[in-house]
């Protein structure tokens, strides 16, 4: 199965990948910059937890010779070079790695959503 195509969808923040059979698998913009191949977010051996990532989008998207991707987040992450061969990982493993995900933020009293920072002014 080989990736043909990347189209994403800016309101709804999802990303489809189409596969030369015509499949179409999908991954939010979320899981995308949770699962960054940075190594920021992967770290050394020991990867990072990203939270507060719900409301990220993909704010631009730029071909890597003929073998990736690098995915511009507006949170302004976008270290992380996607090789096409990762993204097929990520989306047959998506499920696995959302639970994982989740099970971790839970762990870490940490949270989805985004962090509001207000200014009151006197």
């Amino acid at each position: 199965m080989t990736l043909c195509t990347l189209h994403y969808h800016q309101q709804r923040r999802l990303l489809d990948l189409v596969f030369s059979n015509g499949e179409i698998k999908v991954l939010s913009a979320e899981f995308l910059r949770v699962h960054s191949p940075s190594a920021e977010v992967r770290g050394h051996g020991r990867p990072k937890l990203v939270p507060n990532k719900r409301q990220v989008a993909i704010s631009s998207i730029s071909p890597v010779g003929h073998y990736g991707v690098k995915l511009h987040f507006d949170d302004g992450h976008n270290t992380g070079l996607y090789h096409f061969s990762y993204l097929c990982k990520l989306a047959e493993q998506q499920q696995q790695l959302w639970v994982r995900y989740l099970e971790q933020l839970k762990a870490a009293n940490a949270s989805r959503e985004s962090l509001i920072t207000t200014r009151i002014r006197h």
